[in-house]
């Protein structure tokens, strides 16, 4: 009789054990967070009622230039850093300033060295990369690791979307409520108010008062041109390479990839009517 109840016994304790652990690990996530009244909320160069990080946080540091407007939110894991390294002097004045009403999602990375600009009511989907810099590769037979970094600006207007696992490379000027497909690799200039898309990415639909949203492929599909190094790339001069458009909240899942050919991608295009 002793040895039969042992069983229920110990999922018991396992029941009870992951109660506790489950309510200490919430208290934990409140405790945690970084809001203007912590400590660490305080550490940055401004950092707005309402605003909060979420716990855990990925690397934070270079708070000292980094500015948060209010009402902005930023998910767990998600890195915000200024410069190299924590310690690094980069001078008087901020280099990353996140907008008001902002949501940054889960496991992000943006990452400052020069100027980062995001805008009001700027959301973003969960793994996005966001950066300022880039190493050169200006001489052939040095290691690219060890070349010296390149900055260039980098600026996204306000109300715009970026999508799952959107990267934001080196001097890329992202409008004003811009839709950004998941996955894409955005470089260069883009307007205000479209859908772009692809590696690099590429106007698939605009917005105008005339006509209202139209949708813009492309009728050939060629190599990107080439740009010293540093530059800004306009985004007319760049293909279309993939499509993968999402919209989803700030705690979705992956999206799935889209197809590499332009016959693929009008196909997609159709069928999300983006």
């Amino acid at each position: 009789m002793a040895m039969s109840g042992m069983p229920s016994l110990r999922g018991a304790w396992r029941r009870v054990a992951a109660r506790v652990v489950h309510v200490a690990w919430r208290g934990i996530q409140k405790a945690g967070t970084v809001t203007a009244e912590t400590v660490a909320g305080g550490s940055f160069a401004a950092f707005g009622p309402g605003s909060l990080i979420a716990f855990p946080t990925g690397s934070i540091y270079g708070e000292r230039w980094i500015e948060v407007g209010a009402g902005t939110m930023i998910g767990e894991q998600a890195s915000i850093c200024a410069g190299m390294a924590p310690g690094h002097d980069l001078g008087p004045d901020s280099v990353l300033r996140i907008g008001d009403r902002c949501v940054i999602g889960r496991g992000s990375h943006i990452v400052a060295h020069h100027s980062i600009d995001i805008g009001d009511d700027v959301f973003t989907g969960p793994y996005v990369y966001i950066t300022d810099q880039n190493h050169s590769y200006a001489d052939p037979d040095v290691p690219i690791g060890r070349q010296w970094p390149v900055n260039v600006p980098v600026r996204i207007g306000a109300g715009t979307w970026l999508g799952t696992g959107v990267i934001v490379l080196p001097g890329s000027v992202i409008g004003r409520n811009v839709v950004v497909a998941a996955g894409s690799v955005v470089r260069g200039e883009i307007g205000d108010r479209c859908v772009v898309a692809g590696a690099p990415a590429r106007v698939v639909k605009d917005f105008s008062p005339e006509s209202g949203w139209t949708k813009s492929l492309p009728s050939d599909v060629g190599g990107a041109s080439e740009t010293p190094l540093g530059e800004a790339v306009p985004m007319e001069t760049v293909p279309i390479e993939a499509v993968a458009f999402e919209a989803v909240a700030f705690e979705a899942g992956l999206a799935e990839p889209g197809p590499t050919d332009e016959q693929g991608c009008q196909s997609l295009v159709t069928e999300l009517d983006v």
